[in-house]
């Protein structure tokens, strides 16, 4: 990888491991369809992309009831499920260190906007990032390459060629490292989350990382070259 300045970071399954929020408001939206899911494991997949895409493919909702599941996800999304959510062992003391080592922090997530802020508020972990950049709650901005290009633009990172050198997204699914092509930046996967080795290695990132703290070593090498 080449040297970096700027970083940015997925939330779900990166920084914070959503699984119980994310798969009970799931299970909450197929309710509203008449489908009874008791596994709540089985609901996994949902975490990482679009939601819409993930009632399409998962369950072949049309668009218009995918757009429905995703209002009904909210319901209860919005009242309990945000909270249902737990920081990953490591990220603080990862964050604080390549925070100190100079690197401009930012986190580029297909979260809606106001649950990424309410998220990182309640695990106090917003002063770390200079820039926290969501989706858009009428799902104009849901993309992962389109979240990636306005959280650089607020972040004011010019996306020309060599401005982009100094540019990582950090992310657990295929989508952060399709996304993160997209643009024309550099991936790093990370394997405590929800996507494997395979996943991570067949979208192309450009590293692994298997635990927050193997972010800082890696990233922090490339940082003194």
């Amino acid at each position: 990888m080449r040297e970096k300045r700027y970083i940015l970071f997925d939330l779900d399954g990166t920084l914070t491991d959503p699984k119980e929020g994310i798969t009970k408001s799931v299970q909450h939206a197929l309710a509203h369809f008449g489908i009874a899911v008791d596994d709540l494991d089985s609901l996994i997949p949902f975490i990482g992309p679009p939601l819409t895409d993930s009632f399409e493919m998962f369950y072949g909702f049309t668009h218009e009831q995918a757009l429905e599941g995703v209002r009904v996800y909210r319901e209860y999304f919005t009242q309990r499920g945000w909270r249902e959510n737990q920081e990953y062992a490591g990220v603080r003391e990862m964050l604080r260190a390549l925070k100190t080592a100079g690197f401009s922090l930012s986190v580029a997530t297909s979260k809606p906007e106001v649950f990424a802020l309410r998220i990182l508020d309640y695990f106090h972990l917003t002063d770390y990032f200079d820039v926290v950049g969501g989706a858009d709650l009428d799902g104009t901005r849901i993309r992962k390459a389109d979240v990636i290009r306005y959280t650089l633009g607020r972040a004011g990172v010019s996306q020309s060629g060599q401005a982009l050198e100094q540019v990582a997204m950090v992310g657990d699914r295929e989508h952060d490292i399709l996304g993160a092509k997209a643009v024309g930046i550099e991936s790093v996967g990370v394997l405590y989350g929800y996507g494997s080795r395979e996943e991570l290695e067949a979208a192309g990132a450009d590293a692994l990382a298997e635990q927050p703290g193997d972010l800082v070593r890696l990233l922090q090498y490339n940082l003194k070259e």
